[in-house]
Parts: structure tokens; C-alpha cells; sequence
């Protein structure tokens, strides 16, 4: 469902919104990470008539940051392809690791990572996980292997699970102690179901621009 057309503005735009990111032992297992009910992440752009359809949980911890997402209501497949990463469905999450808010065009310190629950390898049926360049930016983080972020999915008879895990040695900047403020977005994108976004919906440019992005403080 697209946000309320007879909005004239975007309630969500207004404010600039803030989230409280839990700190939580997290240990990566083979059916990737659980995290408890205090850690689901709001949509406030239900407020614009934005879809809510996922349960979406993030954590922190010195070693890094850790998500679960729990996605129902579908009927088809999600669609995914790791040769079209910005167009496949899954979960789409920017950092800001130095909390810039008043910036148009990304630092080094801003990250943008995509998690695929599928679109990988010959049969497209492994799931993806990839640091991503963020358009128009100044600055990019440093690069990081292949193999760095942890990625597990299962398929749902109406949805997908999915969890990951970003190594604290994968974020630019990650200094969780001295820097306990982040910026941050998220989408949950499904051609299906639409866009569960944090605040702003993808009719305005939160891909690229951190000023329009919320803020996290690690608790």
C-alpha cells in the first residue's frame, strides 16, 4: 500500500526520529541469530499509511551489529537477484556511524548493506549479503571481503526468516563506546507487500541523502 495520497506532506518528515538500539550478547549459530521482543524496530511510516508487514529486530554489541526479520503475508516467492540488488526484495539497512545529521551527500562513515533471502548462486537459492556504494557520496567506507557479513535465511509458507550478522570490523567508524549515536534507516522492501520503511517512503531520496534518515542511540 502506497502512503496516503491525501496527505498533502508526509507526517514523518516533520520530525527527525530517534530509536534506542539495545546491547545484547549475540552468538552466531547455523541457524543464524534470535533476538528478543525489546529489540523490534518501529515503523513510524505506518503514520503516512506505510505497510507493516515485518518483524524486524537489531541489536548491538562491541563485536557488531546483529538483525532478525520475520516477513509474512506473502503469497509468491520473494523476488531476488543478486545481479539487481536495488530492485530485489529483502532488508535494506544504512549506518551512519558518526551520526551526521545535518549532511546531503554520504561520508566514508555512512554504509548502506542489502540482505537477500535468496538470488545467490546458479539456482538463485542462497541468500545474499552486500556492502553497497551509496550514490552521490563524498566519501565510501573501506572495502570488506566477501565474507565478512554472516547471512542466514529459511523460506516460509508465507514469508521468509532471515538474520545477519555485521562484524564490528566491517563498519567505518564503529566505535560503539564513544560513539553511542548513530544514524540510521531501514526498508524491508517486497514488491508484493511494499516498503515497511522507518520513516520516509522511497518517494524521497533516503537511498542517498543521510539528513533524511533517523537516529539510533546505543543503549
Amino acid at each position: 500500500m502506497p502512503p496516503d495520497s491525501k496527505q498533502l506532506v508526509d507526517p514523518t518528515i516533520l520530525f527527525r526520529f530517534e530509536v534506542r538500539l539495545l546491547k545484547q550478547k549475540m552468538e552466531w549459530t547455523s541457524r543464524g541469530i534470535k533476538l528478543p521482543e525489546s529489540c523490534r524496530m518501529p515503523s513510524f511510516a505506518a503514520l503516512s499509511g506505510g505497510p507493516i508487514f515485518a518483524d524486524l529486530r537489531i541489536a548491538w554489541s562491541v563485536e557488531g551489529i546483529g538483525f532478525s526479520v520475520k516477513v509474512a503475508g506473502k503469497r509468491a516467492m520473494p523476488w531476488c537477484r543478486d545481479t539487481r540488488l536495488d530492485e530485489s526484495d529483502g532488508l535494506h539497512l544504512w549506518m551512519d556511524t558518526r551520526n551526521s545529521p545535518n549532511i546531503h551527500r554520504a561520508t566514508q562513515h555512512c554504509h548502506r548493506f542489502l540482505w537477500l533471502p535468496a538470488g545467490g548462486g546458479p539456482q538463485r537459492e542462497r541468500p545474499v549479503a552486500q556492502l553497497v556504494p551509496i550514490n552521490r557520496a563524498r566519501g565510501n567506507p573501506k572495502p570488506i571481503g566477501s565474507q565478512a557479513l554472516k547471512i542466514h535465511a529459511a523460506p516460509k509458507h508465507d514469508g521468509y526468516e532471515m538474520s545477519g550478522w555485521i562484524p564490528a570490523d566491517a563498519m567505518t567508524g564503529y566505535e560503539p563506546i564513544d560513539q553511542p549515536r548513530m544514524g540510521f534507516f531501514y526498508t524491508v522492501a517486497d514488491r508484493e507487500l511494499g516498503n515497511q520503511s522507518l520513516t520516509l517512503s522511497e518517494q524521497f531520496p533516503v537511498t542517498e541523502d543521510p539528513s533524511l534518515w533517523g537516529e539510533v542511540a546505543l543503549i
